[in-house]
């Protein structure tokens, strides 16, 4: 369980003054805590793998946002685009260390046409359902815009 170990290793971080591990495990703390106070029962496995692949996916959508605006004109200087760029991404990657290995691009693209065939999907307005049964039968080992792109290209 991710929350009773998290407590170890913010002390760990904290002796070791690794200022980012520390923030970023403490930003999942805090997440963690609200989660059981909105659940207001202790998480399972399953809900807290959700509160990390949440936390994990803003940071994908901050990397993206800040990929997007470098190079063009903003309020920030390029120098701290760039900082925040890399912290994020360093965050990203603390995060994905207590998520289960993503699966790999072929063997997510042998679950996606196994669905298509499984539903006769046809069209785009199979995505949907398509994309349901391919992140069932992942598991969670596959992300989900990986997967509505993979299906989209198929399908589209």
């Amino acid at each position: 369980m991710i929350a009773q170990n998290i407590n170890k290793m913010i002390a760990e971080a904290l002796k070791a003054r690794e200022e980012l591990r520390l923030s970023t495990l403490r930003l999942l703390s805090s997440a963690l805590n609200y989660e059981k106070i909105a659940k207001q029962h202790d998480l399972s496995e399953e809900e807290e793998m959700a509160v990390v692949k949440r936390e994990a996916s803003k940071r994908r959508d901050a990397i993206e946002a800040l990929r997007q605006a470098q190079g063009k004109p903003t309020t920030s200087s390029q120098k701290t685009l760039d900082d925040r760029l890399v912290q994020e991404e360093k965050e990203l990657e603390i995060l994905k260390s207590f998520l289960p290995p993503e699966m790999s691009d072929a063997e997510l693209e042998i679950i996606v046409d196994e669905s298509i065939n499984a539903l006769g999907a046809q069209n785009m307005s199979d995505m949907g359902k398509v994309i349901g049964l391919v992140m069932s039968r992942a598991k969670g080992a596959a992300d989900g815009r990986k997967v509505a792109e993979m299906v989209k290209s198929k399908l589209g």
